[in-house]
């Protein structure tokens, strides 16, 4: 597995690479975020331990950025900074981080939740075989489709990451069941999760710009207020 580590700091970079390497990843560093998008693009990595407070370009763009045009891999991108405070841990996940640490950190703790988080992947390979329909979208765990066919409009395959395709997989699987966010996390992710269940809400807002044809007031996933989601087609 291949991890991009975007900080300034030699001496956290170092400690971060050593604890990464040591569990047998493969580390590239980068000291910026306009090199870190630049070396995203050639090495295509896992997953990103990124940064906030960067020279040139800062975390959350760099996050942003990477999330628009993910690429071949879409990769987990986990945020580590000195920001700790509520307003800048609710941003970094707005903008499409799976997971959020401060520092100053325990290097052991940070390897478990990059083992964690790339777990997912691994999890995500061993689906069965197997096709959900309803009137308007189709899924086809096998060949990792999924299709659209809404307003008399032409049969649409959906541009979706891994996280949005098993996403709307569980979605289509129950469709009017009202999914909890713990049940959410636990469905997608497993006992493996680390972090804030409102990570949740980020992964729907982004699916539901790709599904919905108007995401401001959505026809398909819906928003049970003081629960959790649920999807009607």
């Amino acid at each position: 597995m291949k991890i991009l580590i975007v900080e300034d700091e030699p001496e956290i970079a170092r400690i971060v690479g050593r604890a990464l390497e040591a569990e047998g990843f493969h580390c590239i560093n980068s000291r910026d975020g306009l090199t870190a998008l630049r070396v995203f693009e050639e090495e295509q990595p896992d997953l990103i331990v990124l940064d906030l407070m960067l020279p040139g370009l800062d975390g959350l763009e760099v996050c942003a950025r990477i999330r628009q045009k993910p690429g071949p891999k879409d990769p987990y991108i986990l945020v580590l900074t000195a920001r700790g405070e509520e307003i800048d841990r609710v941003i970094g996940l707005s903008t499409g981080a799976d997971d959020y640490m401060v520092k100053p950190f325990s290097p052991r703790e940070l390897v478990a939740r990059v083992r964690a988080l790339l777990r997912r992947s691994l999890r995500q390979g061993n689906q069965s075989s197997q096709v959900y329909q309803t009137e308007h979208f189709m899924v086809d765990l096998d060949r990792r489709i999924a299709t659209r066919q809404v307003e008399n409009r032409e049969l649409e395959t959906l541009d979706l990451t891994t996280l949005e395709f098993n996403l709307l997989s569980t979605f289509l699987s129950y469709p009017g069941r009202v999914w909890q966010r713990s049940q959410l996390i636990e469905k997608l992710w497993g006992d493996d999760f680390f972090g804030d269940e409102r990570v949740v809400d980020t992964h729907v807002a982004r699916l539901r710009k790709k599904i919905e044809l108007d995401p401001a007031n959505p026809s398909f996933i819906k928003t049970v207020i003081g629960v959790g989601y649920k999807f009607e087609d």
